[in-house]
């Protein structure tokens, strides 16, 4: 599910076309769609009013839903991190991610959507292996006061992956002269055209 601000976006901006500008805007960008569409959305299961106070030291967490919702980390799992003093919590959640074999799950924020009320830290679980319920620690980042987070709030992107893929190769050395040759290539039909990443580069998905 894509954010209404994107959804609403033009591909141009007309407003700002001129000789120098063509105006496109992030919406003709693959690249930023590609990210948001990979994987899938796990959303918030029920409606969550969040408490903040005394700076973001303070959460709490109401909620009319038969289950747990929200419950509360100690702060010394996460001594030092860049976020205190706002302490870690946890958003439960009630589906179960299946994986054929070999297949781990990334759980992240969003990407290219943040929230401007809360931040789900990152984890991979081997979810071929671990077919239980995943919950979702987060940090409340908004500002002190009452805020009411609706049914469907995307919470975390779920992006799978192959294990055996991921111990690539690699190596850094000095770029040969056809690979220049092949780099200075692709950016001018980039430049010369503005869909050619999305009709010549891009994988079919």
């Amino acid at each position: 599910v894509l954010p209404d601000w994107f959804r609403k976006l033009p591909a141009v901006d007309p407003q700002h076309v001129s000789v120098s500008n063509n105006a496109l805007t992030v919406k003709r960008c693959m690249p930023f769609l590609d990210a948001m569409m990979t994987g899938w959305i796990l959303p918030l299961g029920a409606t969550v009013r969040l408490e903040i106070k005394d700076e973001g030291r303070t959460v709490t967490a109401g909620w009319e839903f038969d289950k747990v919702m929200v419950s509360n980390h100690n702060p010394h799992q996460v001594t030092g991190n860049p976020f205190e003093p706002r302490p870690p919590c946890k958003f439960h959640n009630y589906w179960t991610v299946i994986t054929p074999p070999g297949w781990s799950c990334l759980f992240v924020a969003p990407l290219n959507r943040p929230h401007p009320l809360f931040h789900c830290l990152a984890g991979v679980v081997d979810t071929d292996t671990y077919q239980s319920h995943i919950h979702f620690p987060f940090i409340a980042t908004g500002p002190d006061g009452v805020h009411v987070l609706e049914r469907g709030t995307p919470l975390v992107q779920v992006i799978p992956f192959r294990r055996d893929q991921t111990n690539l190769e690699t190596s850094i050395g000095p770029e040969l002269a056809d690979e220049a040759v092949a780099r200075e290539k692709i950016l001018r039909q980039t430049q010369a055209s503005e869909g050619w990443y999305r009709t010549d580069a891009r994988a079919k998905r």
